[in-house]
């Protein structure tokens, strides 16, 4: 699994141009580095699913876990400056392993004032990770002026959105990261 972690942010560099603590260091201190994730699968979903878990806020499942663990060795070199969820249990687990690899606590952001977190994004500097859900990742995505490209499904969990902003640029890059369970 290792293999396949690091190939795959390997893959999220080469398509982006350039790692994005590299990004950052040539565009100075003003340039950030979004990436923006759904949350690892949810154990209330799927095979193997536990009815008796709640529907509400519920945890990730094994495949869950492993992902999150896979994203964390994803992001261990990508200069991760802080990390973001929203306040469910599945987001704050799959931010974890990223947070602890990056020696930084996960911070909460309020998916109803969407608009206020994106602007502060813009002003932050350094590389964010923002963990989300299905609706919110792509609608930070857009609001940053990357492209979403399409809705994420329910059954899909492996996109990894990078958004570069330095000054008035903007580019973003869609890759599959974490191919797991």
């Amino acid at each position: 699994m290792r293999w396949m972690c690091g190939r795959a942010a390997l893959l999220l560099f080469a398509t982006a141009g350039a790692a994005p603590c590299a990004l950052t260091a040539q565009s100075g201190s003003d340039a950030t580095v979004v990436i923006a994730v759904r949350h690892a699968e949810r154990a209330d979903q799927g095979p193997g699913a536990d009815p008796m878990i709640s529907s509400t806020d519920p945890p990730l499942s094994a495949v869950g876990l492993q992902r999150a663990a896979c994203l964390a060795e994803t992001l261990e070199h990508a200069g991760v400056t802080r990390v973001f969820t929203s306040p469910y249990a599945r987001t704050r687990q799959t931010a974890a392993p990223v947070a602890a690899i990056a020696g930084v606590e996960t911070e909460e952001y309020n998916p109803r004032q969407m608009a206020a977190f994106v602007d502060s994004l813009r002003e932050m500097g350094g590389v964010v990770v923002v963990v989300g859900h299905s609706n919110t990742t792509p609608a930070v995505v857009q609001a940053l002026g990357g492209d979403p490209v399409s809705p994420i499904a329910e059954d899909e969990y492996e996109r990894l959105y990078t958004v570069f902003l330095a000054g008035d640029v903007t580019r973003s890059t869609l890759t599959s990261f974490c191919p797991v369970g």
